[in-house]
């Protein structure tokens, strides 16, 4: 077993709402406690689709990860608050909502409840594994059984939720009459991790729903998909370099940084390239060849994995990830958006120096001055995507 605190947890998850509705149906919501010792995922999926079943979803999502976060109250008891808070459909006699609840303890220990939603997939070593699990029905309520699992975790493992929409992909046509189902799902993640895999947990996520899409006869959702991907890891890490140091006696210690970081490495503006092509003795070459949109474009160096232009791409990099929706952008801003969630531990160099170029009045409002457009960064990335982000100014 390895040991708990070198657990890192990336968790990604994608969405698409059925075709012709303006809200998802389903709900996700995850939190991680102050301590960073344990997180708590929900995901339901409310009866039909459209702005009803969206709000009973996320009012389920809510309650569930309240009460998990803050209650100490028997599973059952918790459970029977939600379902008695639910209405009942008349027609069908069943809850409006279901839902799939992730306890995870980074001390190994985790359990998961599942009320209605298709049971979870578990990946170690390469291989869905089967986990025991215990049922509980409501005496209070008919026909409403949990599924409680409690067993261990290990540093590599993969656990995989998503709503019925993602099992039931292409039912009632020619090849998939049942739908895709878990065994279906369980197999094509195999195959995807076996050949990628050191794959983020967001990168699994918006691949099994794009090939959940493909079972589709018209290639849309005929319901509301959405999964969710846990990927309990070993972290890891990368540094960001943006901004010329306040002192330029610091120049040299921050190339000698980047150079011996290990991890993947990013250089954010221009002036911050050119100090450390300068101080390591590396070309610098600006690649026209992958000039994107409005975003200027990016240069290569030896040992770096990203060189782009400052300000504007740290600014759309923060837009990216504020609203994030599993799609990839083609830009320099994109490319940075797939870097930072594919690590954890994000350290960060801020220099200080004013560039007196960012003080021009008629440049976008939203233009920040780098010390708060990297703070914006880091809240997202912690709040949002779970990362651990270290600022150091020089």
């Amino acid at each position: 077993m390895i040991n708990p605190p070198a657990l890192f947890v990336d968790l990604g998850y994608s969405q698409r709402f059925k075709h012709g509705e303006d809200i998802c149906g389903d709900a996700f919501k995850y939190k991680k406690s102050n301590d960073d010792a344990r997180l708590v995922a929900v995901l339901s999926d409310g009866l039909g689709s459209g702005v009803k079943a969206n709000i009973l979803a996320s009012m389920t999502a809510t309650m569930a990860l309240k009460f998990e976060t803050e209650s100490e109250a028997d599973i059952l008891h918790t459970a029977e608050i939600m379902m008695d808070a639910l209405p009942i459909c008349q027609v069908r006699k069943i809850s409006y909502a279901t839902f799939t609840i992730v306890n995870a303890g980074l001390n190994g220990n985790i359990r998961v409840i599942e009320m209605g939603n298709p049971e979870f997939i578990m990946l170690r070593r390469g291989e869905t594994v089967a986990v025991p699990s215990q049922e509980i029905d409501s005496p209070k309520w008919e026909n409403r059984t949990m599924r409680v699992y409690d067993f261990s975790i290990e540093a590599d493992d993969r656990l995989i939720i998503y709503s019925d929409g993602i099992t039931q992909a292409g039912i009632g046509s020619k090849n998939y009459p049942l739908g895709w189902r878990v065994q279906g799902c369980a197999g094509f993640i195999r195959q995807t991790v076996a050949e990628h895999p050191g794959m983020s947990a967001h990168e699994l996520a918006e691949e099994i729903l794009r090939e959940a899409l493909r079972k589709e006869p018209r290639l849309v959702a005929g319901d509301d998909m959405t999964c969710a991907v846990i990927y309990f890891r070993s972290p890891r890490k990368m540094l960001l370099f943006t901004g010329p140091p306040f002192d330029r006696k610091h120049d040299a210690m921050c190339a000698e940084t980047l150079a011996n970081f290990e991890g993947n490495k990013v250089i954010c503006g221009g002036t911050s390239a050119e100090i450390i092509a300068r101080e390591l003795k590396r070309p610098l070459v600006m690649d026209l060849s992958q000039a994107r949109g409005d975003i200027p474009p990016m240069s290569k160096m030896d040992g770096v994995d990203l060189v782009t232009e400052g300000i504007f791409t740290l600014t759309r990099t923060a837009q990216y990830l504020e609203n994030y929706d599993g799609v990839h952008y083609d830009d320099p801003a994109g490319k940075l958006v797939d870097i930072l969630l594919n690590n954890d531990i994000i350290e960060v160099l801020v220099g200080t120096r004013i560039n007196e170029a960012h003080q021009d009045p008629n440049l976008p409002l939203d233009l920040e001055l780098r010390r708060n457009i990297v703070k914006r960064l880091a809240g997202v990335l912690e709040k949002n995507f779970l990362k651990k982000v270290n600022i150091r100014y020089v």
